[in-house]
């Protein structure tokens, strides 16, 4: 395979796959100590007192809490084990189409972790309704700023360049 340079960013596809793979990894450095936090805390909870306490759909809350969180960990952390294993392969353009995958899932198991936490946490301070409710919020203030904000932002930014003026004209 031939290195063609991009005329972007005046880099060769593997300086770019290069470049994908650390901002990768930028990213999966910030998610990973807070869900493997969440996740320690999450499994901590049923050697507490008041977790006895807890009825059935209480109970069924917490699970997929953990579920979601051990998910969300799991999923966060592979992109190292994938890299271990393609490691010196020349395998960077599967490496990071693979582990942006991973990353993705990842990112949608901790965004539900957070929301079956919240719905806990408030059905047990508040009461059922109020858990649905920040439940709820928490849902759309994750699709609002997990996925609708970033879709608007780049549409915004297509717009815009194309509809300006060409710098051969």
């Amino acid at each position: 395979m031939t290195d063609h340079t991009s005329p972007d960013r005046g880099e060769t596809p593997t300086e770019r796959m290069d470049r994908n793979w650390e901002e990768l990894l930028q990213e999966l450095r910030v998610t990973q100590t807070g869900v493997q936090i969440l996740a320690g805390f999450l499994l901590t909870l049923p050697f507490q007192q008041r977790f006895g306490t807890l009825d059935r759909l209480e109970r069924g809350e917490y699970a997929g809490a953990v579920v979601c969180a051990v998910s969300a960990t799991i999923l966060l952390i592979a992109p190292v084990s994938s890299h271990r294993l393609l490691f010196r392969r020349h395998e960077k353009d599967v490496l990071v189409a693979l582990a942006s995958r991973l990353a993705k899932a990842g990112l949608a198991a901790l965004a539900a972790t957070i929301v079956l936490a919240v719905l806990l946490v408030f059905s047990l301070l508040v009461g059922q309704i109020a858990g649905l409710v920040a439940a709820g919020v928490a849902v759309l203030s994750f699709i609002g700023l997990w996925v609708m904000l970033p879709l608007s932002a780049s549409r915004s930014a297509q717009r815009r360049r194309s509809s300006a003026p060409s710098q051969g004209a």
